[in-house]
């Protein structure tokens, strides 16, 4: 007798449903943090997005889309996305059309 059998035996009167969890939307809790980086690259500047909360999967999705709006490289690893160039105005109003909030850090 298997566990629908037992149920059944001490509750008759009752029917089976479906039943689906509600997906929960994912928001993030603190803003997503914008700053301007030189050091440790060359002289090169690059803009670095920090404090990604959500899946490495959704990480990647919101890089791709600053990389092809922008139309320049960059990467995403760790919770942090950098992008090359200082387009640090251009990339928080991107997040902020996507929903997410951004903090400016830096000059």
């Amino acid at each position: 007798m298997d566990l629908r059998d037992q149920l059944k035996n001490l509750f008759p009167a009752h029917e089976e449903q479906d039943f689906e969890m509600p997906e929960e939307e994912f928001k993030q809790k603190e803003p997503l943090v914008c700053k301007f980086e030189k050091k440790g690259r060359n002289g090169k500047p690059v803009t670095v997005v920090e404090g990604w909360e959500g899946s490495e999967e959704d990480l990647k999705k919101i890089s791709k889309k600053i990389k092809t709006t922008l139309g320049i490289g960059g990467s995403e690893k760790d919770g942090t996305i950098i992008i090359q160039g200082d387009n640090r105005d251009k990339i928080m109003a991107i997040l902020k059309d996507m929903g997410y909030k951004t903090k400016r850090v830096g000059g």
